[in-house]
């Protein structure tokens, strides 16, 4: 599975997602939040606090090509 370390958050994306719109799971400790690609926006947060939260989002915005790039690679599309 395509890992994207960032800032010490990990953007993965699993091979099961690949016929829904492009995302990430992002990981760190215990925590996880979903969030969609194209446009930016969380799907699902599984710990995190609004103030990470809008720093995960911030990083996503700042990577959103590579992110991209690489979910397009993985799934061949």
């Amino acid at each position: 599975m395509p890992t994207i370390v960032i800032d010490g958050y990990k953007f993965r994306f699993y091979s099961l997602d690949g016929s829904e719109p492009p995302h990430v799971h992002v990981l760190h400790g215990e925590n996880e939040a979903r969030v969609w690609l194209q446009p930016i926006a969380v799907a699902h947060n599984y710990g995190y606090h609004h103030a990470e939260l809008n720093r995960i989002l911030k990083l996503t915005r700042q990577n959103q090509a590579e992110l991209l790039e690489a979910w397009n690679v993985y799934f061949s599309r």
